[in-house]
């Protein structure tokens, strides 16, 4: 296997796609001359060509409305946002274009696209390139919601998103474009809409997605030398959900904790706890628990933000909530929990 960067990982499922079919083409700003603002598409304008690799002025509605034109009329373009905060300037664009035409045309158009770009808070940029977007994507029917943990699951999603005839918004991050892992030689695809099992457990089930995934682990370390077997599901997809792996695993373990990077209110993590205590009533022990940031806009000092986003120790004092264990009396407050 190579051991490859997430950012290797990524560039290389886009050069396989390009090559593999003349319709793909990636747009987006600096992805041609600078070679991508992350070095994502590094080397791709040299070998396709300023027709397949296209810069773009600083005009997200214009360039996703470009793309979206472009699905419709046979093309498979790679949309790529400099952050998904700027997203927001091309919000009408995904939403009443992308996510409805399909339904609107009565089945006469498919939107293969493939809106891509880091998702949530960095380090340092300040309250307006630092939004977490899961939950207000993954709110439209139409759209198809993935995002991964390591660079395994970045080649393999993203090729599936690529080849997917329906809009795909695919979440990235920029905190861990440099982190490496293996990933096999051979071409393989990831499915959209099927969660992975991380680590076995039987106590508690612990769910995350994205770079908070790799939280989860860290957290269920600290618990198993506490004799608290954990088993951490890394959803890879919030639209479409995969139910059954989730339901299976909390009608195991009895308990559930929530564990991602957008606020409490209104959160992904609050559909998956009301499907999870809908679905797994019966057999749930305790309440569905969620971790999530704080309730406050993302501030640029370093000290703050740790604050704000979900830790190890406050993973830990759910479990401990969840598990009817005895926590601090800060630790049990609604601020633990991201309230």
């Amino acid at each position: 296997m190579a051991v490859l960067a997430i950012r290797e990982a990524l560039r290389r499922a886009l050069r396989e796609e390009l090559l593999r079919d003349p319709s793909v083409f990636l747009m987006g700003e600096e992805v041609a001359h600078y070679n991508g603002a992350y070095k994502v598409s590094q080397g791709l304008l040299e070998e396709f060509g300023d027709r397949r690799i296209v810069d773009t002025p600083i005009s997200e509605a214009g360039f996703a409305g470009l793309g979206i034109g472009a699905a419709m009329a046979g093309m498979r373009p790679v949309i790529e946002f400099m952050t998904w905060n700027f997203s927001l300037v091309a919000f009408d664009q995904v939403i009443n274009s992308a996510a409805k035409l399909y339904q609107m045309s009565g089945g006469q158009y498919h939107v293969p696209i493939v809106f891509r770009g880091p998702n949530g808070a960095a380090e340092n940029l300040g309250s307006q390139h630092s939004t977490s977007v899961d939950s207000l994507y993954a709110h439209f029917p139409g759209l198809k919601v993935v995002t991964y943990c390591d660079p395994h699951d970045a080649y393999g999603l993203l090729k599936s998103a690529i080849r997917d005839d329906n809009p795909v918004c695919f979440l990235e991050s920029e905190l861990t474009y440099g982190q490496k892992g293996e990933v096999p030689d051979h071409e393989f695809l990831v499915p959209l809409g099927r969660a992975r099992v991380r680590r076995a457990g039987t106590d508690l089930t612990l769910v995350s997605w994205g770079k908070q995934a790799m939280q989860a682990e860290a957290a269920a370390e600290r618990l198993a030398a506490e004799g608290v077997s954990v088993e951490v599901i890394d959803l890879r997809s919030l639209r479409p959900l995969d139910h059954e792996t989730l339901f299976s695993s909390v009608c195991r373990t009895g308990r559930c904790v929530v564990l991602h990077e957008g606020y409490l209110f209104a959160g992904v993590g609050a559909e998956i706890a009301a499907r999870v205590q809908e679905a797994c009533f019966d057999w749930l022990q305790a309440p569905v628990l969620r971790v999530t940031s704080r309730d406050v806009n993302q501030p640029y000092a370093s000290n703050l933000e740790k604050l704000v986003m979900p830790d190890t120790d406050r993973i830990v004092a759910a479990a401990h909530r969840a598990l009817g264990r005895p926590t601090p009396a800060a630790d049990r407050a609604p601020a633990a929990t991201g309230a």
